[in-house]
């Protein structure tokens, strides 16, 4: 099975191609205020260097957030421009879960994206080995209430994502012996999201481009500020 996988969630904008869970081609560039220009030229590159085309995919995915809404907009219509004119079924991954598949290590897993102003994207989730499983629900929330829902677990809990880099010493001073996942490990890329979808498609955890909706788990900047938010 070939898989299309995109994420433009975050400043770098990445899209693969698997074959199953094996990387066949990546590519990515790291400026988010052109997703839009930049993200169609990667997709013809990918093509045209693995000498495929979308006629050859057989599963189609991208992230769905949480992260940057316009970067969100842009993969989610994209892949669903693509599922409806091949009709290709399509699996969405959200960019918290991505950043879990970036661990090989069993155990608890932390997924956190900056949110700004000390507010963190979150999820929790479990590794057997072989299958991530998700613990509670998706929150968007001061980075000392997730901490303070953290202290429950006995077990190490091993941390992901821009947002643990950044809330390192806070992590350190309130949570017991916490693991941090790698530099490389803390970059989103479509390769987690490919490997994602590869196993929601397995599981029967896919549709047709209806079926991928954006997660933003919090008002926009324009939202706020309307509403007198900061």
């Amino acid at each position: 099975m070939k898989i299309l996988a995109i994420d433009t969630s975050s400043k770098i904008c990445s899209v693969s191609i698997l074959e199953n869970d094996d990387v066949i081609i990546e590519k990515h560039t790291n400026d988010e205020k052109t997703h839009s220009q930049n993200l169609m030229p990667l997709v013809d590159g990918i093509f045209k260097e693995s000498n495929l085309s979308l006629d050859d995919i057989d599963l189609l995915s991208c992230c769905l957030g949480p992260g940057s809404f316009t970067g969100i907009r842009i993969g989610i219509a994209t892949v669903k421009a693509f599922a409806d004119v091949k009709n290709i079924p399509v699996a969405g991954v959200t960019s918290l879960e991505s950043l879990a598949y970036n661990i090989n290590e069993p155990g608890l897993i932390v997924s956190l994206i900056d949110a700004k102003n000390d507010n963190v994207y979150y999820s929790l989730f479990s590794f057997d080995g072989n299958n991530y499983n998700q613990i509670g629900e998706y929150k968007a929330d001061n980075i000392q209430n997730i901490l303070d829902s953290l202290s429950i677990y006995d077990d190490p809990l091993l941390f992901v994502g821009d947002g643990s880099i950044l809330h390192q010493d806070k992590i350190q001073t309130y949570i017991k012996n916490p693991k941090f996942a790698s530099e490389k490990q803390n970059i989103q890329t479509s390769i987690s999201i490919g490997k994602s979808a590869y196993n929601k498609y397995k599981s029967g955890n896919y549709g047709d481009s209806s079926t991928i909706l954006p997660i933003y788990l919090k008002k926009s900047q324009a939202e706020r500020q309307l509403d007198g938010e900061k």
